[in-house]
């Protein structure tokens, strides 16, 4: 492909397309693969987004939990710092 009358934004959205076409598939073949080999009464079942690392950016690890101790330590010790003569 010529990509002469191409921008450089068209040619990353291609490259980028690309990639995660092929991890797509490939994504699907190695949650197959896992599935077959697993131990079905101590794992549960592998879904392709689990091999996909375009699909990780995606998934949540949890919902944040109360950060207001953070806020003491940081914040508060560090106007307690500025305020000492």
């Amino acid at each position: 492909m010529n990509p002469g009358p191409l921008t450089l934004r068209e040619l990353l959205w291609m490259a980028e397309s690309h990639g995660r076409a092929d991890w797509s598939r490939t994504s699907v073949t190695l949650a197959l693969l896992a599935n077959a080999h697993r131990d079905p009464k101590k794992t549960r079942a592998f879904k392709p987004a689990d091999f996909n690392p375009f699909e990780a950016a995606k998934r949540t690890v949890g919902r944040t939990k109360d950060l207001s101790i953070l806020k003491t330590v940081f914040v508060d010790n560090h106007q307690l710092k500025e305020t000492r003569p």
